[in-house]
């Protein structure tokens, strides 16, 4: 029985209108492009371009200098977060770790492309997107699950799990992190397997997940974000107190125990239980997926 304590099951929508595409390119770990740019939902793979289009491994001094400076208590973090987030910052190479993992992970979602859209007769399969409540992300990604389209006489001979969309794949071979951002969680069934796939990977130090010090594509742009603030307030800049914080926003929810924590708390919540919210959506999250207060560490 799953541990899951979060019920969740979205009216969801297929992208009917749109119909059947056609597959036609990837550009990193969790963005393939059909013939409209889509964004995997629910998951987070590391960072290939950032930030903008510049490569993750120039920001390796960037990050040791943070690390310098939070160890001087000069950064706007809690102690707590602080010392989760210093080991992989004084690496020294948490940029170029990124990179790197970002283009496996890349190469891992074109060699799941390259096996699972292909039939066994050479021919190419089209992909079925499944999108959630929020249907576009802020670049104009339609945000959707994605899995190969199978016919239905393929699916009487496959398994769920054999037929699981891209998204939970990543998630299964450690490319991934999970990462679903309320209101777009998937339905209860799909929720259970996340965290179960995410746990099994995280667990068995599969894909990214092998290297200690690694950073999630969300706390890699956490940490660069925190620089940027970080060296305005070094410099004797004035910074308001919502930029000085707005390196991190979005609440974290344990869809085990259903604990809330605030921003600078997620870190308390197993990588594989974790749901975030915006925190405009905070009081409508709580109502409608009955959450509970973080009991203090």
């Amino acid at each position: 029985m799953s541990k899951v304590q979060i019920f969740w099951d979205p009216d969801g929508f297929e992208l009917d209108s749109l119909g059947s595409k056609e597959f036609l390119r990837i550009t990193d770990g969790d963005t393939p492009y059909v013939s409209l740019s889509v964004r995997l939902l629910s998951i987070d793979t590391p960072e290939v371009h950032y930030p903008g289009t510049g490569k993750p491994s120039r920001q390796d001094e960037n990050l040791a200098q943070l690390a310098a400076w939070i160890r001087a208590d000069q950064a706007p973090i809690r102690p707590g977060l602080a010392n989760y987030i210093l080991p992989r910052l004084e690496s020294g190479n948490a940029g170029t770790l990124q990179e790197r993992q970002g283009e496996q992970a890349t190469d891992a979602f074109q060699a799941l492309l390259d096996e699972r859209l292909t039939r066994p007769n050479g021919s190419k399969r089209r992909v079925f997107m499944r999108g959630a409540d929020q249907p576009f992300d802020q670049y104009g990604r339609a945000l959707v699950y994605m899995a190969p389209y199978y016919s239905s006489s393929e699916l009487e001979t496959l398994s769920y799990r054999q037929r699981i969309t891209f998204n939970l794949a990543l998630i299964e071979l450690g490319w991934a992190a999970t990462f679903p951002i309320y209101p777009s969680i998937p339905k209860f069934s799909d929720l259970t397997l996340l965290q179960e796939m995410g746990r099994e990977a995280f667990l068995e130090r599969r894909g990214a997940w092998a290297e200690p010090t690694m950073l999630t594509g969300y706390e890699f742009r956490m940490c660069v974000k925190l620089y940027n603030i970080t060296k305005k307030l070094v410099a004797g800049e004035k910074v308001s107190s919502s930029a000085r914080y707005g390196w991190i926003e979005r609440y974290c929810v344990d869809m085990i125990s259903r604990e809330i924590f605030d921003p600078q708390s997620y870190y308390w919540v197993a990588p594989y239980n974790r749901i975030f919210i915006w925190p405009a959506d905070v009081s409508a999250a709580v109502g409608r997926m009955n959450l509970l207060p973080a009991r203090p560490r």
